[in-house]
């Protein structure tokens, strides 16, 4: 009997020798480099204004002055994870992107909350702290409106505050942004929404009285958990076949680096978001009141694009798209969807070419 997988020793031979020098040359790679090589969120910028834990920086610009887009953008970011996911490395950075589309640029930092910061809820991340972002902007660039930014949970907050401020807000751009919690099922891919499902049976009382600030490490094993094979094992498996590949390298370490270094979250805020979005899905209930004010997404009357990526498993599209049912000016709402996953859409190779410059294009033309 013939043995179904034939193996040839020259070929073995050849392989195991691959192998072990892919193995040296990437623990040579890695012995060698220092933190500061893996450079995460370090496009040029300014810190515009601090306060309580959090930055607003401002980015340098990369055109000439009679080119910049004259509306400035703020980008609104999680609380979950840092804010470099939007310039993770010099050469797939959203942020340098929009600079090279002449987008004057400020993003939120939300930063590391201290003990103390367990009480800050989400009513002060949006009706006090966004709010006061946003005027110092105003202020500085002399504009009545701006253009607001969404990432994700950062685009939750980006839609609620534009509802409580569309005297504010020109124009709002939402990426991968969850607005129906209630739509996380797709029929044949589990997988899919298994964040959200989680989330509606989490007993988040006992996580943040215990816990206080919920730790990063705790989020981030939900996260794995979300794609467990593919997030947990698959990832490092295919980081041999880069190991010889000092750049390829650098960028797999980028985003262990973000992923993992990622901030814990305000437990009242987190308790919030939970128990009113994730569970009670108050914003599109038409229940939810931040600062003593109903937020009704009727007011959203600005011109909207809500970019979804089509492979997203955290955030369904379905879930994201539910927008252009609640808002106030259906004819001024836009969707752009995009052949990606939840983060593929600010690092992507293919998505480097789709979403600055076509967010720009439409800023410029609203």
């Amino acid at each position: 009997m013939k043995f179904p997988i034939q193996f040839r020793p020259d070929e073995v031979a050849h392989e195991i020798t691959e192998m072990e020098n892919k193995l040296s040359a990437g623990l040579t790679a890695l012995t060698s480099m220092k933190d500061e090589d893996v450079d995460i969120g370090s496009t040029p910028k300014d810190v515009f204004y601090a306060r309580e834990t959090f930055q607003v920086y401002h980015y340098k610009p990369v055109v000439d002055k009679d080119k910049i887009h004259p509306i400035p953008m703020i980008i609104s970011t999680p609380l979950i994870n840092g804010y470099e996911v939007a310039d993770l490395q010099p050469d797939r950075s959203l942020v340098s992107n929009f600079l090279k589309e002449g987008i004057d640029v400020y993003m939120i930092n939300w930063g590391y909350p201290k003990r103390c910061d367990r009480y800050n809820t989400v009513d002060d991340y949006i009706t006090d702290y966004m709010d006061d972002i946003v005027d110092h902007v105003l202020e500085n660039a002399k504009v009545d409106k701006l253009n607001l930014f969404g990432i994700c949970m950062g685009g939750t907050f980006a839609t609620c505050y534009s509802s409580l401020h569309p005297e504010k807000v020109r124009n709002l751009v939402l990426t991968v942004t969850p607005i129906d919690f209630s739509k996380h099922e797709v029929a044949g891919q589990p997988h899919v929404g298994l964040l959200f499902r989680m989330g509606q049976s989490v007993n988040v009382d006992a996580m943040v009285d215990a816990f206080g600030n919920v730790p990063a490490d705790v989020l981030n094993v939900s996260f794995l958990m979300a794609s467990p094979f593919t997030l947990m094992f698959g990832k490092y498996a295919d980081t041999v076949g880069i190991l010889d590949d000092k750049q390829a390298l650098l960028n797999f370490l980028r985003m262990e680096k973000w992923l993992f270094g990622g901030p814990d979250v305000a437990g009242e805020a987190y308790r919030q978001f939970v128990k009113e979005f994730i569970q009670g899905n108050k914003l599109v209930g038409g229940d939810l009141v931040l600062g003593g004010q109903k937020v009704e997404l009727k007011n959203l009357t600005m011109p909207i694009l809500n970019v979804y990526a089509e492979r997203d498993h955290l955030v369904p599209p379905q879930s994201t798209i539910a927008l252009g049912e609640y808002v106030g000016n259906k004819q001024d709402y836009k969707e752009l969807p995009i052949k990606t996953g939840h983060i593929g859409i600010y690092t992507g190779g293919a998505s480097q070419k789709i979403l600055a410059p076509g967010v720009a294009k439409w800023l410029k033309e609203n």
